[in-house]
């Protein structure tokens, strides 16, 4: 099911599905595009996204699914690690590409004669070969991809079950804005392989307009962001909702004052979860047991973790989402993790710098870098700084050119600034202008100091 950005609504089979990305994978082969091709799109929440994810996946091409809030410095730096064969992409986003200086084929949708080639045949593959592509956020340095095999798609069946709650027959909803690695597993993958329904919904976020769709549409199970729980929970008059059933958080701890609000106002308790962009799900609140409100849950069965000097560990072997051997047989979260008595989880805080804003994950770097590009900054850090609707947002402190002077003028513009070099979820909220930045004897800059400060 899909709703447009102009609130159309429309209702689409699982034969309907299959053809049309059959076709679709017609399409792209007659291009030239086949087994081991990286295929970027850049779509929003619609029907399209889907069957260009299908195709994909039917001929054996690796899909890049991109968010349609990337600017052209952020699609450049991802041209040069993956090197896509063809770009995907609705029309409203094809000057953004453009100004990225792609050069390969690109394919604009709507199109109706995309779906009009024989259907492609189905590409024998196995379960270590390359299925998609997500990016991680950049924690030490710029984002990396992540590729992963064939076997990532069925491996969701795990937490489908046992952490999303999908039925058969319901109607699932996963919020998430496409290209996310949190999209591309819970909008339609994970909630298909136990035979529910998929949402799509292609319009920006408005917390009335959230709780009006579930009621509308009839919504079994809802997945969102913290900040999304949050943010409806804080600015709409919350209510019950007899169609929804089960609730899921994941990408940043939820507040437990906000879970224990919405299972008194709304009569849904949520289920918060935790995984990384190279793991997928790890953890997740247990369906069945009373939830434990600020807890991420319990490894999900069958996975294989274990906290190590504070922080989480992994077993990559007994991850069916995993995508790589994992070494010497461990992973490391980078997570602070406890566990109680009871094999409950709590996140305590993260081992390196990423910030968490709002369910997205920013990369320091990235910010500093885009600050840096302006003639004003010589030097910049990027830090969380508390926020209680987003979890936490992006403060920068800034050192001055010469000849420039602080002031309120000069934050916002620099704030402008990082709006239009970069996505603009990862602008800095905060502008803050220091003489220097401290820093290690080697020149690192003790982020560490900056965020306690």
């Amino acid at each position: 099911m899909a709703i447009s950005r102009e609130g159309l609504r429309t209702e689409v089979t699982f034969a309907e599905v299959a053809d049309r990305s059959a076709r679709l994978a017609g399409a792209l082969a007659a291009r030239g595009t086949g087994r081991g091709d990286v295929v970027m799109t850049m779509i929003g929440n619609r029907p399209e996204w889907v069957y260009a994810m299908l195709a994909c996946f039917r001929i054996g091409a690796v899909v890049l699914p991109c968010n349609e809030q990337l600017r052209p410095n952020d699609l450049r730096a991802r041209f040069e690690k993956v090197e896509p064969r063809l770009v995907i992409a609705d029309r409203r986003n094809l000057e953004t590409i453009g100004a990225s200086g792609f050069a390969g084929e690109l394919v604009a949708i709507p199109d109706e004669d995309l779906f009009s080639s024989p259907p492609a045949p189905l590409a024998d593959l196995a379960p270590e070969d390359p299925a998609i592509i997500t990016f991680t956020s950049g924690t030490a340095g710029e984002p990396k991809p992540i590729r992963h095999g064939q076997r990532y798609l069925a491996g969701q069946r795990v937490q489908a079950e046992h952490w999303l709650g999908a039925r058969d027959g319901d109607l699932c909803w996963c919020t998430a804005a496409s290209g996310w690695s949190k999209s591309a597993r819970n909008s339609f993958i994970a909630p298909w392989l136990m035979g529910a329904t998929a949402l799509l919904q292609d319009a920006r976020f408005d917390p009335e307009g959230r709780l009006a769709t579930v009621e509308a549409e009839g919504v079994n199970v809802l997945c969102m962001a913290p900040t999304e729980w949050r943010t409806v929970a804080k600015r709409t008059a919350l209510r019950p909702l007899p169609s929804l059933r089960h609730a899921v958080a994941a990408g940043e701890p939820l507040n437990p004052e906000i879970v224990r609000l919405w299972e008194q106002e709304v009569g849904v308790t949520i289920h918060d979860g935790y995984g990384q962009t190279e793991t997928g799900a790890l953890t997740g609140m247990p369906i069945g047991p009373p939830v434990r409100p600020g807890s991420m849950g319990k490894p999900l069965p069958g996975y294989r973790l274990w906290i190590e000097d504070g922080e989480l560990c992994a077993d990559p072997s007994t991850i069916p989402t995993f995508f790589i051997d994992g070494g010497d047989g461990t992973w490391h979260t980078g997570d602070r993790v406890s566990e109680d008595e009871d094999g409950y989880l709590w996140f305590e805080g993260r081992a390196d710098d990423v910030i968490i804003s709002a369910g997205y994950r920013i990369g320091p770097f990235e910010v500093e870098s885009a600050l840096v590009s302006h003639p004003a900054v010589t030097e910049a850090a990027a830090v969380a700084a508390p926020d209680d609707e987003r979890g936490a947002v992006v403060r920068a402190v800034v050192v001055l050119s010469d000849g420039y002077d602080p002031s309120d003028a000069l934050a916002a513009e620099l704030k402008d600034h990082v709006k239009r070099e970069t996505a603009p979820y990862k602008y800095p909220r905060i502008v803050e202008f220091a003489d220097a930045l401290p820093k290690t004897t080697s020149g690192k800059i003790k982020r560490r100091l900056i965020r306690d400060g």
